[in-house]
């Protein structure tokens, strides 16, 4: 089987993001790379998230849709989506935010030829004239990654038997979990990238990082002490 036309499943929680999902999914629906599968799990939204997801699911047969009916947080509702697929690779889209059109062509094509375990690709953030990883995009992986998380989790692309390998999310970290993750995967020895162009658009108002910037700085600081959060 050429491994270049494997399946990808997209996996895309949703919450309370009625304004930004449509935008979302259509950059996936959009993608130049066709075998895909879109995993969508709305994770107790209060307002129209849901009947949106619906519609798609309903208009698309490569849309499947889950629904959790409390609240359970992005972490658990990414293993969910993890153990529904079906691909060979799992790639990560954040209901707020845009891929460009060769985003998982690329990155599959990145993937199979320079033989990784999973990649991320740089950032433009919306409405700012910037692109992220800056500086540290430039600096080794083994080494930044004690500091910070240089990776932008919107643009994962991992093989899921690697993501399996690993447990797949922790659940004990209900933020930075991605932080978690790839510090993980970089200590196990697995092989990480992240793509010099950018074929990502980045929210960064009003998303998760902001909200509950707290946490995230809690849980961040357990990755780099290598110690388990306190829920």
């Amino acid at each position: 089987m050429n491994k270049e036309n494997n399946l990808v499943s997209v996996v895309l929680p949703v919450y309370n993001s009625e304004e930004t999902i449509e935008k979302s999914l259509e950059s996936i629906l959009n993608q130049t790379y066709n075998n895909i599968e879109i995993l969508l799990i709305d994770d107790g939204s209060t307002d129209n998230s849901l009947e949106i997801c619906e519609r798609y699911e309903d208009n698309y047969s490569n849309v499947r849709l889950f629904k959790n009916y409390k609240n359970v947080g992005l972490t658990k509702s990414l293993n969910i989506l993890i153990n529904e697929s079906k691909g060979e690779y799992i790639c990560r889209q954040d209901a707020d935010d845009v891929s460009l059109p060769t985003r998982i062509q690329t990155q599959i094509t990145t993937v199979i030829s320079e033989n990784l375990d999973a990649c991320t690709t740089r950032a433009k953030v919306l409405n700012k004239n910037r692109v992220i990883p800056n500086i540290s995009f430039y600096l080794p992986l083994n080494l930044i990654i004690k500091f910070k998380n240089p990776f932008i989790h919107g643009s994962l692309f991992l093989k899921k038997d690697v993501l399996n390998k690993v447990g797949n999310y922790n659940e004990k970290f209900r933020f930075a979990q991605d932080y978690k993750l790839m510090n993980d995967l970089l200590k196990d020895g697995y092989k990480c990238k992240i793509i010099k162009e950018p074929l990502y658009l980045l929210n960064m108002e009003n998303n998760i990082s902001t909200t509950y910037s707290k946490e995230q700085k809690y849980f961040a600081n357990c990755v780099r002490k290598n110690i388990e959060p306190i829920n």
